[in-house]
């Protein structure tokens, strides 16, 4: 299960409740981005603009100082000599997807030889109904973590099962206290807010209007102080009360959820999670259940959002059909479903499957193992986010599956790629505070800081994570097989990796200002992800005149 973006505000929780306590078809000829002098960008001193901030990953970093992919670059200069030849299918497996956004209806794969509706499996694939993609959940939303599950189940050996407990006895107080800590200082903001709104004599203020208050009233002081201090963080107290009602909203599913060893959220589906046999379980509807149920929707506006139309954006991938295969519940995903799902993905079509998700405890990972082969066999990339802990995940202690090596041990196939967070400022801080890193077991970072996508009933909306950063790959990868569909996904994830720009200069890494490294120590690559040289490295290998 992915941590949701405004966790990357959870240290500013600690530091603001102590403070208020206290107060292409053929060869064409291409130049690539030149690189010798990448170090030397200088820093972007300006605000980015609303304009910029919603397409901010798209940008070019020689030409904005902004760490984007240069995707805009690419459709400007490359993609009009690079004809489309194949339609990439990109298969989403997440939470669902809204199949009704007016920015993503146009970009849905369908399965042609289903009748929509019927009950019946008229293709024979094993699936009823399955017109968009295929809901392993069926009308379940809430889960346990694992951890969770494998006490309430009594599964694994007495190792597993330690671990686990020691898992269970950290989180379980850590919520409770961090839902507490949530309530508190939301309490204390909205006094301050009322307040000032009761002085002023309006419902609504602005920042100037708070900073230009003067009074000899206390509390009044008091309050007007919390209020700027929430300024630090947000534009608006209305936003900063929205972050903390997230994260009050968010603790709470944990103790009443992910973390109750007494929950089972899978009995609304109907099946045995722990036999791989056990199997026409779930639905052909693979449409988010609830619009809080949003991570899916926003992972596939990113990849594939229809460009050009007027509306809110612009998705990487221009010739591409979303599948949506609906497994990750609000808490963490099963083995199986992550096994079925990817062998669905594949014998369906996709060429390219996004795993924006993940967990640390996977009882049956030789299924999910099995299933990465399974894809590799076919030539099937697939695209996984590291993780949003702020861990190295070079140590075994920090397992983040599914993934493709035990600890830094050799892969196990050669169509994985997992995807490290960019934010939007290039320089030292533009490693994202949390996200994961390691050196062998990422392969590349792309944008995932603050990004504009879509998002259930028609709604764009900002969201951050290392599960936007993925899709921004994967949307790449479309991309490059839309062009020269002839490639596998072996050579994609090389030249996805390969053509990235270097950075040697040293980063922050999990928002430790003392834990400085050199961004080309913190992945395989050393790089960021750039579709603009990744298209030209492609061009080049399909064509013969470079070998990988």
């Amino acid at each position: 299960m992915k941590k949701p973006a405004f966790l990357s505000l959870r240290p500013l929780a600690f530091i603001l409740l102590s403070a208020l306590l206290l107060s292409a078809c053929g060869s064409t000829s291409l130049v690539s981005t030149p690189l010798e002098n990448i170090d030397s960008v200088p820093l972007k001193i300006s605000d980015l603009d609303d304009a910029q901030k919603k397409r901010w990953g798209h940008a070019d970093l020689l030409r904005d100082t902004i760490p984007g992919m240069s995707v805009d670059r690419a459709y400007a200069e490359l993609l009009p000599n690079l004809k489309p030849r194949e339609k990439v299918v990109v298969a989403v497996l997440d939470s669902g997807i809204d199949l009704t956004h007016e920015d993503l209806d146009g970009v849905l794969w369908v399965n042609a030889k289903e009748v929509p509706g019927n009950g019946k499996d008229d293709d024979g694939n094993g699936y009823t109904d399955d017109v968009h993609g295929y809901n392993f959940l069926g009308e379940s939303l809430y889960e346990q973590l694992e951890f969770a599950r494998i006490l309430r189940l009594g599964r694994g050996d007495a190792a597993l099962q330690a671990k686990a407990k020691a898992e269970l006895e950290k989180e379980l107080p850590e919520a409770g206290a961090n839902k507490q800590r949530y309530e508190q200082i939301l309490q204390v903001v909205q006094g301050a807010d009322a307040a000032v709104k009761e002085h002023l004599g309006k419902d609504s203020y602005t920042k100037e209007e708070v900073m230009a208050i003067e009074t000899s009233d206390a509390t009044l002081q008091q309050q007007l102080g919390v209020l700027q201090q929430m300024y630090n963080f947000e534009d608006s107290i209305g936003g900063v009360m929205e972050q903390l009602e997230g994260g009050v909203d968010y603790f709470t599913k944990q103790l009443n959820y992910h973390l109750n060893v007494d929950f089972n959220g899978r009995e609304a589906v109907g099946d045995d999670p722990y036999d791989l046999n056990d199997r026409g379980y779930g639905n052909g509807n693979p449409m988010n259940r609830a619009e809080d149920e949003s991570h899916g929707t926003h992972v596939a506006g990113i990849i594939a959002a229809e460009r050009g139309n007027g509306l809110g954006v612009d998705g990487v991938a221009d010739y591409v059909q979303l599948m949506s295969v609906r497994m990750v519940p609000d808490g963490d995903e099963y083995d199986k479903d992550v096994a079925l799902g990817i062998r669905y993905a594949v014998d369906n079509g996709a060429r390219v499957i996004n795993a924006s998700f993940g967990k640390s405890f996977s009882p049956n990972s030789e299924w999910v193992f099995e299933a990465l082969k399974y894809a590799a066999s076919k030539n099937v990339l697939f695209v996984h986010a590291a993780g949003n802990d702020g861990l190295d995940l070079d140590d075994p202690e920090n397992a983040n599956f599914p993934n493709d090596q035990v600890a830094t041990g050799p892969e196990i196939a050669d169509n994985v790629i997992t995807v490290g967070s960019l934010d939007q400022t290039y320089g030292s801080e533009m490693v994202s505070s949390f996200s994961n890193y390691g050196a062998s077991n990422v392969d590349v970072f792309a944008p995932g800081g603050g990004i504009y996508s879509t998002m259930p009933g028609g709604e764009y909306e900002f969201q951050g994570g290392t599960s936007m950063a993925a899709p921004a790959v994967s949307g790449i990868a479309a991309l490059i097989l839309s062009r020269f569909p002839q490639l596998t996904a072996a050579q994609v994830k090389k030249i996805i990796m390969q053509s990235g720009l270097p950075v040697k200069s040293p980063v922050i890494v999990a928002g430790d200002e003392d834990n400085s490294k050199p961004f080309s120590s913190i992945s395989r690559s050393g790089k960021i992800a750039n579709a603009y040289n990744a298209l030209i490295l492609a061009d080049k290998v399909a064509n013969g005149k470079v070998a990988l």
